[in-house]
């Protein structure tokens, strides 16, 4: 579904990713792990055609959209939850939904997938006409995952989707992001919780300084020595 190869980017004038090799399957959930400064950002943001890389090749379903603007990344099946969330909050969370459909490929079936991000996110189906700044932090976080589903994508990038919510919250958006891997979408997740992205993930990386320092099943990251000491701090 994704591969990424010999990937480098800049931030300003530092390096912040060095040759990353990354890869997600169909229907797989992969995660990305590592310190604050790692380049994890940095990374989606690159995916995404949101952040221009300086070497090496991103291709999905083997198409290369390496050189491409966000919007015709987006064209190949790539919809990204930005960290942040950044709803419109003078608009309602029902036309922050909409605007995910926004492009024409996307526009067939728009209702169907309003009823089914509303079914997935109830608390988004009774605060439909209200406007998205006045919800809490974890309900515009709903809404920017809807708003990404609502572009129907095969790949969904989210970009620490548990910073700054409350655990009640964390766990609403970590169920429903298991039920949306359930449904066949690829997912890649960064995100600053290790436990609940080697949870959620089958498989993970771990970047530190820009580098994928270890890879390989969720299950065998959680107990890397590697993985506690440069997250965790233990």
């Amino acid at each position: 579904m994704l591969e990424v190869r010999d990937l480098d980017a800049w931030y300003g004038d530092a390096q912040a990713l060095w040759r990353v090799d990354l890869d997600v399957g169909p229907g797989e959930t992969v995660g990305v792990i590592g310190p604050n400064g790692a380049g994890k950002s940095t990374l989606v943001a690159a995916i995404a055609g949101l952040h221009r890389h300086t070497r090496g090749r991103i291709a999905v379903d083997g198409a290369d959209v390496s050189r491409l603007p966000a919007h015709r990344v987006c064209g190949h099946g790539v919809a990204v939850v930005p960290e942040g969330r950044r709803v419109f909050p003078h608009l309602s969370v029902r036309d922050n939904l909409s605007l995910g459909a926004y492009r024409r490929a996307a526009r067939p079936g728009r209702r169907a997938r309003l009823g089914r991000v509303l079914e997935l996110f109830p608390r988004l189906a009774e605060r439909a006409g209200q406007a998205a700044g006045t919800l809490s932090g974890g309900e515009q976080q709903m809404v920017a995952i809807g708003r990404a589903l609502m572009a129907e994508p095969r790949l969904l990038l989210l970009d620490e989707p548990s910073l700054g919510l409350a655990p009640v919250v964390v766990d609403e958006v970590f169920d429903a992001l298991a039920s949306i891997a359930a449904q066949g979408v690829s997912i890649l997740l960064v995100e600053q919780d290790v436990e609940r992205a080697l949870g959620l993930a089958g498989r993970a990386y771990l970047l530190i300084e820009g580098r994928v320092a270890a890879a390989g099943a969720a299950a065998e990251l959680r107990g890397s020595d590697l993985v506690r000491t440069a997250v965790l701090g233990i």
